[in-house]
């Protein structure tokens, strides 16, 4: 996987909820072709930094810039347009569309035919229509879904589902993907094949990057080409999954005391798989 120059930065990014400090001061300079796993206890402030970086939340302090372009007051469809999309922890599937009609609703935006076009059924919006449905084919071959394309999308195993959610958001031709808990829910195999799509999205996908956050520490680990660790709001590490893996700090806000003497015991990886 190739590595270029900075598509994401972060700037002492604050959220504050009153008198609660959500997240502080937190930083990122993600670049093209990185796969980014953002790790931390519950209630450390991923979700934040999450909802911070797709506009979902406005920061009480810092900045969000895109390729140089300040996204900071812009509201969240303006980060979908500009480039940024995401998943979220719950499924959000339109249960009772086909499978390709969940993946049309991502490109629709860009691509779509105006809605009076496709009242009137002109040829050129029929024209459009199938242009996206080639298209939304292709997204749904690339995650191993392609024979399931008219199937309902409520019908389909939870692992599926999600694998649907991940096309969907591809269909906005993001330049990040921001995905929330994406093995929520899923078996072990199940896992494993979203690791290996992931891994493959990310390296055949030119100037595309990831950013996933996760708590299962195995698909973290290997697939992230960068780690970041928030513990209480605050950036705690960032760097690659072997230091991370291995920072008495991280293993600190992870185990507490008790971790302490367990890490005397057997390796600090041991820990955090």
């Amino acid at each position: 996987m190739s590595v270029h120059g900075e598509v994401l930065r972060a700037e002492a990014l604050t959220k504050r909820f009153g008198g609660l400090v959500a997240l502080s001061d937190y930083s990122l300079s993600l670049r093209s072709g990185e796969i980014l796993g953002l790790i931390g206890p519950n209630g450390a402030g991923k979700t934040t930094a999450f909802n911070l970086l797709t506009g979902v939340l406005p920061p009480t302090r810092g900045r969000i810039l895109l390729k140089g372009r300040d996204l900071t007051k812009a509201p969240p469809e303006e980060f979908a347009v500009a480039g940024i999309a995401r998943t979220f922890q719950n499924i959000r599937l339109f249960r009772d569309l086909t499978v390709w009609e969940n993946v049309a609703v991502g490109a629709h935006r860009r691509e779509g035919p105006g809605w009076l076009a496709t009242m009137l059924g002109l040829p050129g919006a029929r024209r459009q229509e199938a242009a996206m449905r080639e298209s939304a084919a292709e997204l749904l071959r690339q995650v191993g879904l392609l024979e399931l394309i008219d199937r309902r999308a409520g019908d389909l195993p939870y692992g599926l589902q999600r694998k649907v959610e991940i096309a969907r958001a591809l269909a906005t031709r993001p330049t990040v993907l921001l995905l929330d808990e994406p093995a929520a829910g899923m078996n072990a195999t199940e896992t494993r094949s979203l690791t290996d799509m992931l891994r493959e999205m990310a390296a055949t996908r030119q100037g595309f990057s990831l950013v996933v956050v996760e708590h299962d520490m195995r698909l973290v680990m290997a697939l992230s080409s960068r780690i970041q660790v928030i513990n209480r709001g605050q950036l705690l590490a960032d760097g690659r999954p072997e230091e991370v893996q291995h920072d008495p700090a991280v293993i600190e806000a992870y185990l507490g005391s008790r971790g302490r003497a367990r890490k005397r015991r057997r390796p600090a990886d041991a820990s955090l798989a």
